[in-house]
């Protein structure tokens, strides 16, 4: 099926760009992720970075395999999602994609040129549809997530997490690091956390004789949606969990709601360039 449409090549592997590689792969599109050598994605059980780590992950029913840049054509034909750890994104010269997806996430553009490909989409604040990418597409929660931009930029970054029931503005959901150094986790993803507990460690490395600098507390009840991977480095005030009030587990190991919007809004933008025969001129 997938030899029926283009290849897609997502920037990033996080847990809103995987969103939208399930969303392309469930259509048919072979999708090849790019990430860095170290993913900073907090969501790591719906999050195709962790293959990464792992050399082969599931999100859902979708799996995702860790492979060299010339290998990703042959993962993507067995029906997998290739990840290759290429910072640059040099595929995107190498593979020639008619569709590149920018969901790195970094509110701001890290390289990505409207030249790419035929289609370049972009995930949230930092881009202009018209000037470095075709298509914008909305991130922010609200009544326009997922919409389409072909002209003009999303919502401003407002820095805030969006709130989840059970919490409202009295505390955040996103847990962030006190101090720099290496999260070491005292529950796993998908545990029930106490508010008050410890839910991880601040240590001074990643090995097991390191030294704890700082706890991070649980600022309420929930389950744990997500935690960093122990290896990665961490500054200050960096995003390193998220604690999730509403304790539904099933939450914690699929793709949300706001991942599927997005990756619904890309998928229309790919879908309306192919009936245009990709002249995408005609929808700015």
């Amino acid at each position: 099926m997938a030899g029926l449409f283009p290849l897609v090549v997502i920037k990033g592997a996080g847990d809103l760009a995987s969103g939208v590689a399930i969303r392309l792969h469930r259509a048919g599109f072979p999708v090849v992720m790019t990430e860095i050598a170290l993913p900073l994605a907090v969501r790591r059980t719906v999050a195709f970075a962790q293959a990464v780590f792992d050399g082969v992950c599931m999100v859902e029913e979708v799996r995702g395999r860790l492979c060299a840049g010339p290998d990703a054509a042959a993962i993507t034909r067995d029906g997998d999602i290739a990840v290759v750890v290429d910072p640059a994104a040099t595929l995107v010269q190498q593979l020639h994609p008619m569709v590149v997806v920018d969901a790195i996430m970094a509110k701001r553009n890290m390289g990505t040129q409207r030249s790419d490909a035929r289609l370049v989409v972009a995930l949230g604040p930092g881009f202009t549809a018209g000037v470095d990418c075709h298509a914008v597409v909305e991130t922010n929660r609200g009544h326009n997530l997922g919409r389409v931009i072909w002209q003009g930029c999303a919502e401003a970054d407002t820095g805030t997490p969006g709130e989840l029931p059970g919490v409202g503005k009295r505390a955040t959901r996103v847990l962030r690091a006190p101090a720099p150094g290496y999260v070491r986790g005292a529950y796993a993803i998908g545990d029930r956390v106490a508010e008050g507990a410890v839910v991880a460690t601040i240590q001074t490395t990643a090995g097991p004789d390191s030294l704890a600098i700082a706890n991070i507390v649980a600022p309420f009840d929930g389950l744990l949606r997500g935690l960093i991977h122990p290896l990665v480095p961490v500054t200050r005030d960096m995003k390193i969990g998220d604690l999730d009030p509403r304790a539904d587990p099933t939450y914690c190991h699929t793709v949300s709601d706001k991942s599927l919007a997005i990756g619904g809004g890309v998928l229309e933008a790919v879908l309306q360039a192919m009936n245009l025969n990709w002249n995408v001129g005609e929808l700015a």
